[in-house]
């Protein structure tokens, strides 16, 4: 049996590499639209899959990538520019009568959300559900498990897991988890069409829960600290996190300590889709932690002296004014 070609797009991002792997692993062609041509992208042709490089805000290489495909992945980057990019994949789309898309998206899309990309999220799935013959599949996670690990080298060395979460608590996914929904669907979507899944961790846990499970994967103590935002900001731009992501994440961080990620969770998408249980906290932080170019491209434990060094860069790092759109001012602390 000829099975169908998927492209999965943002194939070197966080779900966007672990759906390859997991189309792959269950026999479909998979065609990764990627930025350009770099070691990730060489890893995923290695595995086996097609690359193609291309821009996704250029039609005419959406269009390309999607010559032979009958399934598609769409993972948007995230960006000011997020709507203008999945409405263009969706023209393309039905230009090249594909069965289904999964599409990803957030938990809590709506139009008044105080983050641009969350409100573009919001028409954007509006929009997909009146293509007029291709099917659409929802895939909405809540703060995803990584997000939590930026500062890995300072939970390693330091004993210290922070950010801005207070005491909200969220059952966050792994990437992997969320990949093979979009995967286990995409490979069987006649009992998925129309479907909204919000993918989660097993249960719901807090900051100051995640540093216990830490600690005892890293078999030292680890203790929360909860910093204000501009701290974490801070570090985030010194480790090389844009502008642009940072004034959208503070939204979400708020959405953590209000307990947005709270309501309706956990749920049991990630079983019901795959027939597999959902990874917990620590399960995921031990992958990571092995591994911690999953967390973000580049990133390394590394000594206790690079760890050091790298606090004071956050120290001394200029503190980013984040607006809603994507900023380049900066003042000093």
């Amino acid at each position: 049996m000829i099975r169908p070609k998927i492209l999965v797009t943002s194939a070197a991002g966080h779900t966007g590499a672990a759906a390859v792997h997991e189309l792959l692993a269950k026999g479909f062609p998979v065609r990764a639209f990627v930025r350009r041509k770099d070691a990730r992208s060489i890893a995923l042709e290695e595995a086996g899959a097609e690359i193609f490089a291309g821009d996704l805000l250029d039609y005419s290489d959406v269009r390309k990538s999607l010559i032979g495909v009958q399934r598609a992945y769409y993972a948007p980057p995230m960006g000011l520019n997020l709507l203008h990019a999945t409405m263009l994949f969706a023209i393309a789309a039905e230009e090249a009568k594909l069965e289904v898309v999964a599409l990803l998206s957030q938990w809590t899309p709506q139009p008044s959300h105080p983050s641009i990309i969350t409100r573009e999220h919001w028409v954007a799935n509006q929009i997909y559900r009146w293509m007029p013959s291709v099917d659409v599949i929802h895939i909405n996670p809540g703060l995803f498990a990584f997000i939590y690990l930026l500062g890995l080298p300072a939970v390693a060395h330091f004993g210290m897991l922070m950010g801005s979460f207070g005491d909200g608590r969220n059952a966050p996914p792994s990437n992997e988890d969320i990949a093979r929904v979009a995967a286990s669907a995409l490979a069987d979507p006649a009992n998925h069409i129309g479907k909204n899944y919000r993918p989660t961790g097993p249960e719901l846990i807090s900051a100051n829960d995640m540093a216990d499970i830490l600690g005892n994967v890293l078999k030292r103590k680890v203790s929360y600290k909860d910093v204000p935002f501009k701290m974490f900001s801070k570090a985030a731009v010194a480790q090389g996190v844009s502008l642009t992501d940072m004034a959208h994440i503070r939204h979400y961080f708020q959405d953590v300590r209000d307990g947005a990620f709270a309501v309706g969770a956990p749920t049991d998408h990630v079983i019901e889709v795959t027939g597999k249980a959902p990874e917990d906290f620590e399960t995921i932080a031990r992958r990571y932690i092995d591994n911690p170019s999953l967390v973000y491209p580049g990133l390394e434990i590394g000594s206790k002296a690079q760890a050091f060094a790298f606090l004071l860069k956050c120290w001394l790092q200029k503190r980013p004014i984040l607006t809603p759109g994507n900023v380049t001012a900066v003042i000093r602390c």
